[in-house]
């Protein structure tokens, strides 16, 4: 029996077997992380959906019969800047992992607030979209009964469902920088930063449907109605 605690104990002291556990646990939790972004995905793609069937279903959206046009409601120069800000975070945050990989702590704390300001600053920017779309909805100079559209809760919901988890983001990145001031860069730490990483990108490649499917396909295709079919005012 001491023989075998002897056993034991060596192999809890050896490097290699500690350094092998640390691994199998790393890959567990990726591995499971894994496993929530796909449920994530499913999340998004019901959302996607529901907002293909109300985008051409609806009473005030851009696609249809809507006295307010697609290219007021959204500025796609506006939407541009979003998308290059968030994808730049992507990069940020590409940048931090390298630096993880090479044990650079100083550089990957940088490079985590950087992603940060990148990140706060999408979400400002969003929360300034949808504070204009609320003006433009409530313009008194417009009917009112636009504004009971299942296109605007299709849109909200999808934009604002991302929104939200850029925000979670944030606040895991916020987490982690302190994890990394107080713990430095340990095996938890690099299976954590994993996770992160794929979290964010995951939300980046979300964001460039949402950039194609309801910013730059809706004003496309209002841009052409006008363009072919004669305009119905309603009254």
């Amino acid at each position: 029996m001491s023989t075998l605690s002897n056993l034991e104990a060596a192999n809890m002291n050896d490097p290699i077997v500690h350094i092998d556990h640390h691994e199998q646990e790393a890959s567990i939790m990726v591995f499971g992380f894994w496993i929530y972004i796909l449920s994530d995905l499913l999340l998004f793609a019901t959302l996607f959906a529901n907002f293909a069937i109300f985008s051409s279903a609806y009473y005030g959206g851009p696609h249809g019969n809507s006295i307010i046009e697609g290219e007021k409601l959204f500025d796609l120069k506006y939407v541009l800047v979003e998308t290059f800000v968030l994808l730049f975070s992507a990069v940020s945050y590409g940048f931090a992992m390298i630096a993880a990989k090479k044990n650079q702590l100083c550089i990957v704390k940088a490079f985590l607030g950087l992603t940060f300001v990148l990140g706060a600053f999408f979400i400002a920017l969003e929360l300034n979209e949808f504070h204009h779309l609320y003006n433009v909805l409530h313009d008194p100079s417009l009917n009112q009964a636009h504004l009971v559209s299942a296109y605007f809760s299709a849109f909200f919901t999808l934009v604002g469902t991302h929104g939200i988890h850029v925000t979670a983001g944030l606040i895991w990145i916020a987490i982690m920088f302190f994890q990394l001031s107080k713990k430095g860069l340990n095996h938890h730490n690099q299976t954590r930063l994993s996770c992160l990483s794929l979290f964010w990108h995951f939300l980046d490649i979300v964001w460039i449907g949402v950039f194609t499917a309801v910013y730059l396909l809706g004003v496309l295709s209002v841009s052409y109605t006008h363009l072919t079919l004669p305009t119905k005012r309603i009254v």
